[in-house]
């Protein structure tokens, strides 16, 4: 169940908190998001901490298919019919500064790192395809059609953007965290005005930011209504050919192939988490059928937060809590939106002005058809009458028999059989 990069990358190790401490600026979570936070403030010379409940990398960022690209599935259009052009062109903006980040960081680390053309595809609908590359043309982004791909099906047409690229995440993060100062095994458990209360110690802190992928502060934000989370697998196949692009369906529940060395990585079978999906049999009967010389080398499985409008939420936790910043809702794109959100939030907590931090504010409108999803879910699985229930708001938990979990349909929280906590909102065990 381990991932390819668990098994290609060596991890660092860091000290647990064990007095109490005090600093400018706290960081909550040791993922990508978290990471970068540190890196940014470390360049700038701001007093900071970092501390993670378990092992930096070790939530989501180990899971990932790391792909770094501007191109999330096909966003402009949507987002110029939302938010009007010049919002859909910072967006990209900001994502392709996040993009050359990558490519600078990654000259001096030795993390797989390589560059090379991405495409997002549609099985039957070529007027989507035309539709973005005409809102890319509008915001100034190359893009082109591909009529076909070297992948084994047709389609009705692809948005081809060059100069995109992969890694590999984990021995980018170990080699970037190598320098900075982190607690590892450092739970945060009650947060307080300007304090943060650990099982080891407690950190007095000018600014606090939460980069838990799912923030675990319930009190402010409302960002139990404004995400939910999904879930998709990954198949690692040997002898299934060697890709020189990174390819995703536009449908939400499509494929999305990258190859690392001599595998392919095959994703998909993905579903709101908490409900059914195809999971790994979706992905092993594909394989079956279209690479019938492969061989499964590993599967792991990977968990999105789902913003309401495609848009990670970057910024102030929320209008009443000025010293409180928070980044989350990457939407399957966590590789970009981690720089893209280190980068605001290194501003913010200086007190700069970023370019980019309105398009990004988490109190933007809630007012999306995903909102009445969202609160219609939680609502009947509160109501659900059955246990166990999720420690994080008290919803009905479902059994998930692929990989013998408790998850939460409503906000995505899991646990083991034996009611130990894997994913957050939640921040303890099932009783």
């Amino acid at each position: 169940m381990d991932s390819v990069w668990i098994k290609t990358a060596t991890a660092p190790e860091f000290p647990s908190l064990n007095k109490d401490v005090r600093t400018d600026v706290l960081i909550i979570g040791g993922g990508l998001a978290g990471i970068l936070c540190a890196h940014e403030l470390q360049k700038a010379g701001v007093d900071y901490v970092l501390i993670e409940a378990d092992k930096i990398g070790g939530g989501i960022t180990k899971n990932t298919t790391a792909k770094i690209t501007t191109q999330h599935g096909l966003i402009y259009h949507d987002l110029i019919k939302k938010y009007g052009e010049e919002s859909a062109r910072l967006y990209a903006l900001a994502n392709r500064e996040a993009l050359n980040d990558y490519r600078e960081l990654c000259r001096n680390i030795d993390c797989d790192y390589e560059e090379l053309p991405a495409f997002v595809y549609s099985m039957d609908d070529k007027s989507k395809i035309e539709k973005e590359l005409t809102a890319l043309e509008k915001i100034g982004c190359p893009a082109r059609f591909a009529s076909s791909l070297p992948l084994p099906f047709n389609i009705a047409g692809a948005v081809k953007v060059e100069g995109q690229a992969q890694f590999n995440p984990l021995k980018f993060l170990y080699a970037v965290a190598r320098r900075l100062n982190v607690y590892e095994h450092t739970k945060a458990k009650e947060f307080l005005p300007d304090k943060v209360t650990t099982d080891k110690g407690n950190i007095t802190a000018k600014k606090i930011i939460v980069a838990t992928h799912f923030p675990i502060l319930n009190k402010h934000g409302l960002f139990f209504f404004k995400m939910y989370q999904h879930r998709s697998y990954v198949l690692a196949l040997l002898n299934a050919g060697k890709l020189n692009a990174t390819y995703v369906d536009a449908d939400e529940k499509g494929l999305s192939f990258r190859s690392y060395g001599d595998l392919l990585l095959l994703g998909g079978g993905s579903h709101r988490t908490g409900e059914k999906g195809g999971n790994w049999q979706e992905l092993s009967e594909f394989a079956s059928e279209y690479y019938k010389n492969s061989k499964i080398t590993g599967q792991w499985a990977t968990q999105d937060c789902m913003t309401l409008d495609g848009i990670p939420y970057i910024g102030l936790y929320s209008n009443h809590t000025p010293d409180l910043f928070v980044t989350t809702g990457f939407n399957k794109w966590g590789m970009t939106s981690s720089m893209v959100g280190a980068k605001i939030l290194a501003d913010m907590v200086r007190g700069r002005k970023n370019p980019y931090e309105h398009v990004f504010s988490p109190s933007r409108t809630i007012l999306h058809p995903q909102l009445s999803v969202n609160l219609f879910k939680t609502v009947v699985n509160m109501l659900t009458p059955t246990v166990p229930r999720c420690p994080h708001l008290g919803c009905a938990m479902k059994y998930n028999p692929q990989e013998r979990s408790w998850d939460c349909p409503c906000h995505g929280s899991r646990f083991t059989e034996n009611k130990k906590l894997i994913d957050n909102p939640a921040t303890g065990d099932m009783k």
